[in-house]
């Protein structure tokens, strides 16, 4: 069952790049956080509260406490880096980068957790690593719209794969024991202070009275499928082994990389294609 959970996952997860790249073509990134932050605070909460897992937040260890802050604070980081590079750079690209964060995942859950790494997972991770590689290398045409900063996004990409990956091992070890909706609602209650204090800290709160409604609304559903992608991804990962939730939650660059050619026209090059399948090749022999 927590394999269907960590498809579902990938799902939700792929159409959360392409409603907040849509949220966010004329407004700060930081200030589109924010905001989606707060409609995942709620959507968590009301399942939480569904589920009845509200009783036992009085039962958590300090252990849980602090491994449930660590994991929301490193995901708070990761949203933050990744939604900066989503702004500046294509979806094609930035996305690739941090779902690349299945490489460095594998590696923690082997040191931190005692996961193996079996010869398969040690293919599939050559095989992730390529690919990313060879997305990456997209050309730029001369009629492409030049982006700010030129090559910054990277950075950011880079930052969000890294945090990404510490995310998945802190929330590991934060969710043993305690129900996933519960662990979710805690972490997102840090992600939710981390981003307001961001967006105070860089005086951009003025900004949130400027964003069109149209990206509003965008960003409101991008916030909503965020809920839903974190409510089945730790459900999958209180169950299941976090060297292979994470690469398949990962496969969510297909469903990205579908609907940026519908709805931003962006293509892949042949040799990103080839990349692109090496990646979904990989992930898939985590599976076995």
């Amino acid at each position: 069952m927590w394999i269907l959970f960590a498809f579902g996952s990938a799902v939700f997860a792929g159409l959360t790049s392409i409603l907040a790249k849509c949220g966010i073509r004329k407004t700060d990134s930081d200030a589109a956080t924010a905001i989606r932050t707060i409609v995942v605070l709620i959507f968590s909460w009301i399942m939480m509260l569904i589920t009845g897992s509200i009783g036992t937040i009085s039962s958590l260890s300090s252990k849980t406490w602090m491994f449930l802050i660590l994991s929301g604070i490193a995901t708070g980081v990761s949203w933050l880096c990744y939604f900066k590079a989503l702004q500046l750079g294509d979806v094609n690209k930035v996305v690739p980068i941090d779902k690349s964060s299945t490489i460095l995942t594998i590696i923690l859950a082997f040191i931190f957790l005692g996961e193996p790494i079996t010869l398969v997972k040690g293919i599939a991770v050559v095989l992730i690593g390529i690919g990313t590689f060879m997305m990456i290398q997209k050309k730029e045409t001369v009629d492409e719209p030049k982006k700010p900063k030129g090559g910054s996004w990277l950075i950011y990409a880079l930052l969000s794969t890294v945090f990404a990956s510490l995310t998945a091992i802190l929330g590991k070890v934060g969710i043993e024991g305690v129900e996933s909706n519960l662990g979710t609602a805690i972490r997102t209650c840090v992600v939710l202070v981390m981003a307001w204090v961001v967006v105070f800290v860089k005086g951009k709160q003025h900004t949130i009275r400027e964003i069109p409604k149209n990206e509003l609304g965008f960003i409101c559903l991008s916030g909503l499928a965020t809920g839903g992608s974190w409510l089945c991804y730790y459900r999958a990962l209180h169950d299941g082994m976090a060297s292979v939730v994470v690469p398949i939650d990962k496969l969510s660059i297909l469903v990205s990389i579908a609907f940026s050619y519908i709805v931003f026209r962006e293509r892949l090059t042949k040799k990103a294609v080839v990349g692109l399948c090496l990646n979904v090749a990989g992930t898939l022999i985590m599976l076995l």
